[in-house]
């Protein structure tokens, strides 16, 4: 009697473990990625490519000399955990996009920046704004990518790697993987 039990026990609880773990929105996932992409290089090139920072360890060197040396502030990990910390607050600047041609979907930014000029922008009328709760969705999966992924975004933009939504989105990550559009700029 009590192996049927435990068996039954084990069944119904693996069958709530898989149900748990719901599928995540391609375009959701894939579109957050390449927004994070985006607004850490918009933010990454606002800085002063003058501007440096000390880093090293504080260990003394055998002559009493501690070993440090600068490098730019825009791409050190320190930067580049700080602009992670924030970058999700962005989403709220990105809506829902459908190209009218394809009928492909993703999120793309629909805001213009502060200092960026507004004639670059798709026409709004291909946009789906839907309230304050379509950019909350956004906002999740963007929080659940920077939190996934923290390490490998700040050694991505660190190393200032070429193409960087690219290999974040599709190589590390697989969230653009099986797109079609997986070159498309936001």
């Amino acid at each position: 009697m009590v192996p049927w039990i435990i068996q039954m026990t084990v069944m119904v609880l693996s069958v709530f473990i898989s149900s748990g773990q719901g599928k995540r929105d391609k375009e959701l996932y894939c579109s957050a990625c390449k927004a994070i992409a985006d607004e850490l290089n918009y933010s990454i090139s606002q800085v002063d490519p003058k501007k440096t920072i000390k880093v090293g360890g504080f260990r003394l060197n055998p002559d009493g000399t501690m070993k440090d040396k600068k490098v730019p502030l825009a791409r050190s990990e320190t930067h580049l955990s700080e602009l992670l910390d924030g970058v999700c607050n962005s989403m709220s600047d990105y809506a829902l996009h459908v190209d009218p041609d394809t009928q492909h979907k993703q999120y793309m930014r629909f805001a213009p920046r502060s200092s960026g000029a507004t004639g670059d922008f798709p026409d709004f009328k291909n946009f789906q704004f839907d309230g304050p709760e379509a950019s909350s969705g956004l906002k999740f999966a963007c929080e659940s990518v920077v939190e996934e992924l923290e390490d490998d975004i700040i050694s991505l933009f660190s190393e200032d790697t070429e193409h960087v939504h690219e290999e974040l989105c599709n190589r590390v990550s697989d969230y653009c993987k099986d797109s079609s559009h997986t070159n498309d700029e936001l």
